[in-house]
């Protein structure tokens, strides 16, 4: 574990300015940058990344801003959220689409790294010459699905839980969920042609490993936000887990990856399955947008056959669905402030 001062210094107002786009500028201090504590906003920046002012502490879940094969599609910059001056990054896992800019936004902001002990190692090798990272590594790579530890993270109550990534598995015969194939979004490539700049940092982080998969439960007050980065085949992959989720303390808000591996067999399930076991009073799907046009499309793609996927829980259970969709909904905190 490293110390460090943050290797830029921002400016009071350049810390306004971004913290008034990401979490709405009536939410802000404008003299002081200060977060309404009585507030709890998360504003989406691509794939499974939010900006999150958890009653008035500033946090990012996850740190990358999609691009590659486009380029601004997501009207943000690591450095924009470096301005945030955020006090901690939660890694749900270390692959590039999840944490490519940690490191570059842990330097610059002095943000704790928070993640498994190998996701940690990953992050701060990505660091520049002379910069130092700080991290906080919970867990381990090789813990058992539904290991948990109970941590305190800049004066937030969380629980993390090891749990499993997103994976292809033959289709579930007891549990049938209709297959879902999506269609390229193809479009974005057109508009948002891509920079050499960053097609190069694409290319340096296309190897990054995982690490483990991670799920978090922040709470404070009476309300409990549960996020996760990915959802993986619970049946197969680890049959006690939905049990361990289950004992984790009621979810007030579930934000949760919908787009996986499983889907072209079995479709939505394995998010269901998260559903069914955090029993959310709302949902809000994640990794569902056109981060890599190659092999993705439109969250929009996905709104109908996730309502119809919630429809299967029990009438009681089921939670009210806040649906993000792409791009209008980036930078969005109106959509999801509580």
């Amino acid at each position: 574990m490293l110390s460090s001062q943050p290797a830029q210094a921002f400016t009071r107002d350049s810390k306004v300015a971004a913290r008034q786009r990401l979490f709405g500028a009536k939410h802000v201090d404008k003299r002081t940058g200060k977060v309404n504590p009585s507030k709890i906003i998360l504003s989406w920046f691509g794939v499974s990344g939010f900006a999150m002012a958890f009653r008035g502490t500033v946090v990012l879940l996850d740190a990358w801003v999609p691009r590659g094969l486009t380029s601004g599609y997501v009207p943000t910059t690591p450095r924009e959220l470096a301005q945030l001056e955020p006090e901690a990054i939660f890694i749900g896992h270390g692959h590039f689409d999840h944490a490519g800019d940690a490191a570059q936004i842990a330097a610059a902001s002095g943000a704790v790294v928070v993640g498994t002990p190998q996701q940690c190692e990953q992050i701060r090798g990505q660091a520049m010459p002379g910069q130092q990272i700080r991290t906080r590594p919970v867990g381990d790579e090789a813990d058992e699905p539904g290991t948990r530890y109970d941590v305190k993270v800049a004066g937030i109550d969380i629980s993390v839980m090891a749990h499993v990534h997103s994976a292809p598995k033959l289709p579930d015969l007891e549990d049938p969920s209709r297959p879902l194939f999506t269609v390229p979004g193809l479009c974005s490539l057109v508009k948002y042609h891509p920079t050499l700049k960053d097609l190069h940092h694409l290319g340096s982080h296309l190897t990054d490993s995982e690490g483990g998969t991670l799920l978090y439960q922040f709470r404070g007050g009476s309300t409990a936000i549960t996020w996760h980065d990915s959802s993986g085949p619970i049946p197969e992959s680890a049959p006690g887990l939905e049990e361990d989720l289950r004992g984790l303390p009621a979810t007030t808000v579930q934000v949760g990856a919908v787009q996986g591996f499983n889907q072209y067999t079995n479709g939505l399930r394995d998010p269901r399955l998260y559903m069914a076991a955090l029993r959310p009073r709302v949902f809000v799907p994640t990794h569902h947008d056109n981060w890599m046009p190659l092999i993705t499309t439109y969250g929009s793609a996905y709104e109908r056959p996730l309502a119809t996927e919630i429809a299967r829980l029990p009438p009681a259970s089921r939670p009210d669905l806040r649906f993000l969709r792409d791009p209008q909904d980036y930078l969005n905190p109106a959509r999801l402030t509580f």
